[in-house]
Parts: C-alpha cells; sequence; structure tokens
C-alpha cells in the first residue's frame, strides 16, 4: 500500500514542511469483511450501518477481525483570550476547575468512559493557569491561553505547528501503550467561538449559520458571540486553503492538538471516534491538513450545535448517535465505542448460513 501524500506541516522547531503520510484503508480486505458480512446469519444488509462500520473498521486495522480492547479518550483543554469578549456563560476559571474534576474522576467523559471501558488521558494543551501536578495529568502547554482573536492572531504559526505536533505524538506514545481505539474530546470556555469561526471558514457557511449557544448563552450574548467571530474574521482574513494559517487567526491550543490526535492515529492505522462541535472543527483542519485521515474518523454523534451539521455534511460523516449532547469532553465518543465493538464482534462471532447449517433466501 503506497503512502498518500498529503500537505506538509511546517515543524516549529526546523522550520521545514515535514509530510504528513497517511495510508488508505485496505480495499482488498474490506472485500472480503463485506463477503463475510453479506453471508451471516441474517437477511441481506439486516444489520445496515453496524455492517458499514465493521467492513470500515477491517479496512482501517488491516484485520478481518478487528479487536478495539484498548480504548483511550484524549481530552484536551485550553483557554481562549476571546472570552474578554463575554461570549460565554461561564468564566475562564471554569476550564481549569474542570480540568481538576475531571482528574478526581467526577466528570460527564469521566462517567461515561468507564462505562465504555476507556481510559482517559487529560492533556493540558494551554490553560490559562499553573494547573497543579498530577499523575493522570499530561502538559503539552503551548501558552497559558490564546489571544484575543478580535485584535489580531489567536496565536503565531509556530504555536499552531506546536500544537498539531503535540497532538500526533501523544497519539503515537497511546498507540505503542497498545492503544487500539481512540477518541477525542475537549475542555475550554469559549472553543465554540473558535471552532464557530473555523466552520465558517472552512465550510463557506455564514457565520450566523454555524454559532450557536454553547454553554447555554442568552439572546443578546448570542448576537455578541456572532457579531465577534465576524468582527475576528474580518480582522485576521485567515487563508481556507491554508489549516495551519486559520488554526493561529482563530483557533485553540486544543483544537491543534486535536487534530493532530486524528493524525496520529491515522498514520498509526488506529480509528478515531470524533466528538461533537470541537472536536468537528478540529477534523476540519486535520483532513485540510491530510485529506487521506478523513476514512480513519468516525463521527460519534451529532451535538446540537448548528455548526456541528454542517461540519459533519461538510466532512461527509454520518453521526451513529443523535442524544442532543452538548457537553463534550469526549461524551459522545465514549457513548459510541461500544457501537464500534458492537459492529466488530458482529463479523468475528456471528455464524454464516454454512457454519450454522442453515438455508439460504432462495431464489
Amino acid at each position: 500500500m503506497e503512502h498518500q501524500h498529503n500537505r506538509g506541516i511546517l515543524s516549529p522547531v526546523t522550520g521545514r514542511v515535514w509530510p504528513v503520510l497517511i495510508d488508505g484503508l485496505d480495499e482488498g480486505l474490506m472485500r472480503q469483511a463485506r463477503m463475510r458480512l453479506d453471508h451471516l446469519t441474517k437477511p441481506l444488509g439486516s444489520l445496515g450501518r453496524l455492517e458499514v462500520l465493521a467492513a470500515q473498521l477491517v479496512g482501517i486495522t488491516r484485520q478481518m477481525r478487528p479487536c478495539l480492547d484498548q480504548k483511550v479518550i484524549v481530552t484536551m483543554a485550553a483557554d481562549h483570550g476571546v472570552v474578554e469578549e463575554g461570549v460565554s456563560a461561564y468564566p475562564q476559571a471554569v476550564t481549569a476547575q474542570m480540568v481538576a474534576n475531571f482528574l478526581q474522576g467526577g466528570a460527564g467523559i469521566n462517567v461515561l468512559a468507564r462505562h465504555a471501558g476507556a481510559r482517559v488521558v487529560v492533556v493540558d494543551m494551554g490553560v490559562a493557569a499553573d494547573l497543579p501536578p498530577h499523575p493522570a495529568l499530561v502538559s503539552r502547554k503551548v501558552g497559558y491561553g490564546t489571544r484575543n482573536f478580535t485584535k489580531g492572531p489567536a496565536m503565531t504559526r509556530e504555536q499552531a505547528a506546536s500544537a498539531v505536533q503535540a497532538g500526533m505524538d501523544l497519539a503515537a506514545e497511546e498507540v505503542a501503550r497498545g492503544v487500539n481505539l481512540l477518541g477525542t474530546g475537549d475542555m475550554g470556555i469559549g472553543n465554540t467561538t473558535a471552532s464557530s469561526a473555523i466552520a465558517a471558514v472552512m465550510t463557506g457557511a455564514a457565520v450566523e449559520r454555524v454559532t450557536g449557544r454553547g454553554t447555554g448563552i442568552d439572546d443578546a450574548t448570542h448576537r455578541r458571540k456572532v457579531d465577534v467571530i465576524q468582527r475576528a474574521l474580518a480582522v485576521n482574513a485567515p487563508d481556507p486553503s491554508d489549516p495551519l494559517d486559520l488554526l493561529a487567526k482563530v483557533g485553540g491550543f486544543e483544537i491543534g492538538g486535536l487534530a493532530g490526535v486524528m493524525l496520529g492515529a491515522a498514520q498509526a492505522r488506529r480509528p478515531v471516534v470524533i466528538d461533537g462541535f470541537i472536536s468537528g472543527a478540529a477534523a476540519l483542519i486535520a483532513t485540510a491538513l491530510a485529506p487521506q485521515a478523513g476514512a480513519y474518523l468516525i463521527a460519534s454523534h451529532r451535538s446540537q450545535e448548528p455548526g456541528h451539521r454542517v461540519v459533519l455534511d461538510h466532512l461527509r460523516l454520518q453521526p451513529l448517535l443523535d442524544l442532543d449532547l452538548r457537553l463534550g469532553e469526549g461524551t459522545g465518543a465514549a457513548l459510541a465505542m461500544p457501537i464500534l465493538e458492537a459492529s466488530c464482534k458482529i463479523l468475528a462471532e456471528m455464524a454464516t448460513f454454512d457454519e450454522a447449517g442453515v438455508s439460504e433466501k432462495t431464489g
């Protein structure tokens, strides 16, 4: 299988562009998987998207019986300078407070990850505080929050590249530990504002169409949020053909990090379950950097954020669940993981008509 050459990323260390090399899915094995699925003891195609998912997972992993027993959800946290503009219902301090909650095991993601049998890796990508050391906290801090992007770029291009590289490195470390399924999650007050800006630029949709209520803001705050994003795009003029420029102009450190996790997982031929709107914005960056990465992404759910539907349509991803979630953290990814495991077990454990001695459909 030849590597697909994708757009390179500027190395923050050397200043040179290095390529992101991602293989295509194994179409031959996927055909074999579909053939087996077609001969299992059930009406043809009757397990619907579980069958499609099973074949995709075979193509990703290059295994006829994929095993997804080592699961991790990477929840990345960072702050956003744009909260100065009053775009959130919560103060910036909540980002650091919620990281502490993650580390204590008391957040929604902890509960749902335990339910799914997944570890949670909490990563400080750029929280605007010095977090106390904790054995479960991974520090990849690029800065103490981004700058207010209504007044200029949120970060430098080098910082954007560093954030993506940190995510790629983290994915590689997890794969080296034996992880075979990754999920993405986020925490960062103000990050729906950054994600809406990314979504508007990458999809071409109007800012109003991709801007929702985030943490539960009122009408006046929502109007302000739309105005803030429109001003930021006018001030920064991000280049939609240059994903690192867009990330630097309006993005978050955690969004860049999550894009890197997706690229790193795809390089290692591991499936990635993406969470909601923030992960969707990161996926827009990742697939712009390396289009081949899109085949490794599985959309866990469609969130209540209006921009998420636009993002998923642009990425051509069909979500597995629609539960009106809008929490983030990786909660949707955790809920979807057992569905992926179920699809693999259908392929591995169901008998074919021949094996079971059952007569197939006639005519």
